[in-house]
């Protein structure tokens, strides 16, 4: 297991290589080239620039997150061709400079939803939070600009203004993309990047959709172990696997993560480790990583991956804002420092005992 942090880069993030670099036990970054767009082939002089610039602070490019998919792919239009040359284009690259993981989103028009990005909690710590009463309410078109005076004045990966511009265009290019369709999709983007992935050995980790539900009616697929599995089955090579998010997936309280895990055994190439609180059905809040903060019982979940001998990348997910940081929502330094400092205590703990034991 290698512990790590995301980055989003010297323009874009709050956090320095300097400080992540100086987190116990943390020796590599999940980033990304921030400013490409979604469907852009990737530059290779900016890609040896990123990985220089990580190396230079003591640490290593652990895997890219993300290689976004293009709406055009997703939706199956007949652009999609076009826009996964350039992702084959891209992932040549990144393998040609050693970079063989790669955490990816199959999610229509928004990667991930939340109802508030700052409720305030007990402790003073805000946090991300959802709730669907709260959703059901909000035009689909109009939610960007609830964010707005929340992000502390940072772009939100996934929420970038110009995608949000075109909302009711995103719409009706997913008109008649139902769950079996969207599955179809998904397959034919896979066999079409296979080929490359095999000769680079880069490893295609899918991130579970959050919330774990359809949202403002729009399908999703990568929301339960069933699904899981079905993904994994259609395009069965190792290189087609999973981006574990214990907050994503854990969002459904008729999941059962640590089912899931055993599941997927061999076919989870990256962990996003998060707890949840739930405060009612399909409403709940994002929470410290101990695992009395919130409903997640993290030391299981350490566990299960632990007794099936993961061994890639895994980076404490959004954290609390705490001691009156200003950040990213979700993506501050201190309280992902603190959650990797846990984790990474908890993971010492069974290598001295059930590692002891074999």
């Amino acid at each position: 297991m290698e512990m790590t942090l995301r980055w989003f880069g010297e323009k874009s993030d709050s956090v320095s290589l300097k400080h992540i670099r100086q987190i116990p036990g943390v020796s590599g970054v999940i980033t990304t080239l921030y400013d490409t767009k979604p469907g852009e082939e990737w530059d290779e002089a900016a890609i040896k620039k990123m990985k220089e610039t990580v190396n230079k602070a003591g640490l290593r490019v652990s895997g890219i997150e993300s290689v976004n998919v293009h709406d055009s792919i997703k939706a199956g239009d007949n652009n999609r061709d076009r826009y996964i040359q350039n992702y084959i284009n891209t992932l040549d690259k990144l393998g040609r400079n050693g970079i063989n993981m790669v955490c990816y989103n199959f999610m229509p028009v928004f990667d991930w939803t939340r109802s508030d990005l700052a409720k305030r909690r007990e402790d003073g710590s805000t946090v991300l939070a959802y709730d669907q009463k709260v959703i059901d309410q909000i035009d689909p078109s109009k939610i960007f600009g609830t964010f707005e005076g929340n992000n502390n004045g940072f772009i939100l990966p996934g929420w970038e203004p110009e995608r949000m511009t075109k909302i009711k265009e995103l719409f009706a290019l997913y008109e008649g993309v139902d769950e079996d369709k969207l599955f179809e999709n998904l397959k034919y983007f896979l066999e079409a990047i296979m080929p490359t992935c095999e000769k680079y050995k880069i490893k295609m980790a899918i991130h579970p959709d959050d919330p774990a539900w359809s949202v403002f009616g729009l399908p999703r697929i990568i929301t339960s172990k069933e699904n899981l599995v079905k993904m994994m089955k259609m395009v069965d090579s190792p290189y087609n696997g999973v981006t574990l998010c214990t907050g994503s997936l854990g969002s459904n309280q008729d999941n059962d993560i640590i089912d899931a895990i055993h599941a997927l055994k061999g076919r989870i190439h990256f962990a996003h480790i998060r707890n949840l609180k739930f405060n009612g059905e399909r409403t709940f809040e994002e929470a410290a990583h101990l695992s009395r903060d919130g409903s997640l019982d993290m030391f299981e979940i350490m566990k299960a991956l632990y007794e099936d001998g993961f061994d890639g990348p895994i980076r404490p997910d959004h954290g609390r804002t705490i001691w009156d940081e200003v950040a990213m929502p979700g993506y501050g330094l201190y309280d992902r420092a603190l959650g990797a400092t846990y984790l990474n205590g908890i993971w010492e703990s069974l290598e001295k005992t059930i590692g002891g034991i074999k």
